[in-house]
């Protein structure tokens, strides 16, 4: 959908809350908030939240500073904006270190710790359509029909879940790699998990 100040109004109109990514679709107002973390100063006032964790062999160091100190910002186009959100995502292995830094918006108030679940959760949902285009073209799909379309959904997602959970023997396989593999021998497979 996109960071955008009609569906921020939308979102408001239901009650609900948001935290939407920021991005060069809003340079002006992105270059602004980048510009205000950048600030060592500034930062250091900001609510800070640290992760750590241990995934398929390396670790993954998720940063996220929020703060409420946005009188500066152009407010009025943005519905109930509250605060601005920094994340950096380090990912260590054993050869390389990659780190990203992304920025949001929220009408959160300042819970940093409320924010940082809400970007993961976001990220994990994310990361599950991503794998449902990936693994089986979802967005090239143009059925027409609304049921049928609904019924290939829900078979997508259970398969998508089902390739998860199956192991195949070989260790660091994509899904899409696995659903290939599968598809070759799924006897062999169906007999082993049923």
């Amino acid at each position: 959908m996109g960071t955008q100040k009609e569906i921020v109004k939308e979102i408001r109109k239901k009650k609900a809350d948001y935290v939407l990514a920021l991005k060069g679709n809003h340079k002006e107002f992105h270059d602004d908030v980048k510009q205000y973390f950048n600030d060592q100063e500034f930062l250091n006032k900001c609510a800070k939240h640290r992760t750590v964790e241990k995934a398929r062999s390396s670790i993954e160091i998720r940063e996220y500073w929020q703060t409420d100190n946005i009188k500066w910002l152009p407010l009025k186009d943005w519905a109930d904006l509250k605060s601005i959100i920094m994340t950096r995502n380090t990912i260590k292995k054993a050869d390389s270190t990659i780190t990203e830094t992304r920025y949001f918006i929220s009408s959160l108030e300042l819970d940093v710790k409320e924010v940082a679940k809400a970007i993961r959760s976001h990220w994990m949902v994310e990361s599950y359509h991503w794998h449902l285009d990936v693994t089986f073209r979802e967005d090239n799909d143009h059925t027409l029909e609304k049921q049928a379309a609904f019924n290939l959904n829900i078979l997508r997602k259970l398969a998508l879940n089902i390739l998860k959970l199956l192991d195949i023997g070989r260790p660091r396989v994509s899904l899409r790699r696995k659903r290939k593999i599968i598809g070759w021998n799924p006897i062999k497979y169906l007999r082993a998990y049923i």
